[in-house]
Formats: C-alpha cells, sequence, structure tokens
C-alpha cells in the first residue's frame, strides 16, 4: 500500500513510518509531498497531515492516533506514543524525560540524510532502539 505526508519528516512521522512498516503493513511505500500540497496522491492513505484520519486528534499526536485506529495495545507502544506526544506537541505536563532527545536526535537524522525515504530507513533503528530500552525496563503496570 502507499501512504503519503509532507516531505522533511520529524519525529512523529519517523514513528509513524516505522509503526506502519513494523505492525500496518510490512510493505509500505511511502510518498512525500510539499508541505500544503493539494490534491494528495490518489490511492495513498495519508497520516500526520492536517484534516485527514490519520493526524493529530484531541491533543495527541498521530502515532497516537494510529495505535487508536489500528486497534494496537502493546503497552509499550503506548508508552512511545507519550514519548511522541511529549516531543511533537505542547504539552501541560511531561512524564517522559526522553522526549526533548528524541526529537533532537529526529531532527539530525532529517539533516544527515540526503532524502525523507533515507531519514525514515534511518529513524527506524531509533525506533526499534526505543522500543527494545522499554522492553527491557521494569513493567510500570
Amino acid at each position: 500500500m502507499k501512504w503519503v505526508t509532507w516531505e522533511q519528516v520529524g519525529v512523529d512521522r519517523m514513528a509513524c513510518a516505522w509503526l506502519i512498516m513494523k505492525y500496518i503493513d510490512p510493505h509500505a511505500e511511502f510518498l512525500f509531498v510539499s508541505v500544503g500540497k493539494t490534491p494528495l496522491p490518489e490511492g495513498a492513505e495519508p497520516f500526520d497531515i492536517p484534516g485527514v484520519r490519520l493526524s493529530h486528534h484531541r491533543g495527541h499526536c498521530t502515532f497516537h492516533t494510529m495505535l487508536r485506529e489500528f486497534d494496537l495495545t502493546d503497552p509499550i507502544l503506548r508508552r512511545i506514543a507519550r514519548v511522541v506526544d511529549e516531543s511533537d506537541t505542547v504539552q501541560e505536563v511531561t512524564l517522559e524525560p526522553v522526549a526533548p532527545g528524541l526529537d533532537l536526535i529526529c531532527r539530525g537524522i532529517r539533516l544527515v540524510s540526503p532524502d525523507d525515504q533515507v531519514a525514515l530507513e534511518r529513524g527506524r533503528l531509533i525506533y526499534d532502539a526505543l522500543y527494545a530500552q522499554f522492553v527491557s525496563e521494569p513493567s510500570e503496570e
């Protein structure tokens, strides 16, 4: 399936692409469009673009929306959603001290990557590592 998002991927779009490839559509193909470009490519599922189904809703990032829409209930994914929320959206309270660092790393990945596709590939390692670290920690629940 084809998925489309804005170019210049950041923390939420990298997280969403990782989630899509790992849990939703392992054969996903990603397309990137300029910010504000319309119409979007036909036949591609848009994500992290304002006004689409898979975007920010109720004060949460797109990653959080995707967990809900695809009924993904893994507690580690929920924790990653909280980190991405705190990295990508304005929060009154922060619970995850790693959130600013994750945003900084994702911005750096984008800067050292020749294009968005490479940035997503490099970002996958970060999210795989974050998942592995959270799995290795004692459970909060």
